[in-house]
């Protein structure tokens, strides 16, 4: 009977290893955790949320990311041009590459946040006019211009510049708290 309890142990502590290795190796590897702090990206994703995160994937405009701003801290940020686009906000309207992007997930909050921004929700901008992307004309290679949906108050792209793919954390894929905002990605 002691022998077999020993056993019962054993197959217990290595099935618990087994786990947390496999937890660690996905969490280092595969996915990333993040607790949504600050209103940039309100009232998609506001304060408190928690998200996971796929690494390694591939990108796609109007993707939200995490990524390793220049101050340290973690963003979360849209996808908005990707290597070798254009971008200009011009009363409101994004233009990629000289074609109007829509951005249906800004929709319903354009109006409310622009009567507190001068009457524009996003302030006209084009690559050339932004000292934080050297006036750069196009996204460089292996680069991403990024904003966050609360375009007023967002320190994004226009102030921080381009994000180069080796600062991005992740791309989100899964708000998983608070349970009542459950979100896939």
């Amino acid at each position: 009977m002691k022998k077999e309890t020993a056993k019962s142990w054993l197959w217990l502590v290595l099935d618990i290893v087994i786990v947390v290795a496999v937890v660690v190796v996905l969490k280092t590897f595969v996915i990333a955790t993040h607790n949504v702090s600050g209103p940039s990206m309100a009232p998609n994703f506001m304060n408190n949320d928690y998200v996971l995160a796929w690494r390694h994937t591939s990108l796609k405009r109007g993707d939200v990311v995490i990524l390793h701003a220049p101050d340290n801290a973690l963003y979360i940020k849209r996808i908005i041009g990707l290597p070798g686009d254009t971008v200009t906000s011009k009363d409101d309207v994004m233009y990629i590459n000289g074609k109007k992007y829509d951005q249906p997930y800004l929709k319903a909050y354009e109006e409310q946040w622009a009567s507190d921004n001068n009457g524009l929700f996003t302030q006209n901008f084009s690559l050339k006019s932004l000292a934080a992307t050297n006036h750069a004309t196009k996204v460089p290679k292996d680069s991403y211009f990024v904003m966050g949906d609360n375009r007023p108050i967002s320190k994004d792209s226009r102030l921080i510049g381009f994000v180069p793919r080796s600062k991005i954390e992740g791309k989100i894929i899964w708000r998983y708290w608070p349970l009542n905002k459950w979100s896939v990605y």
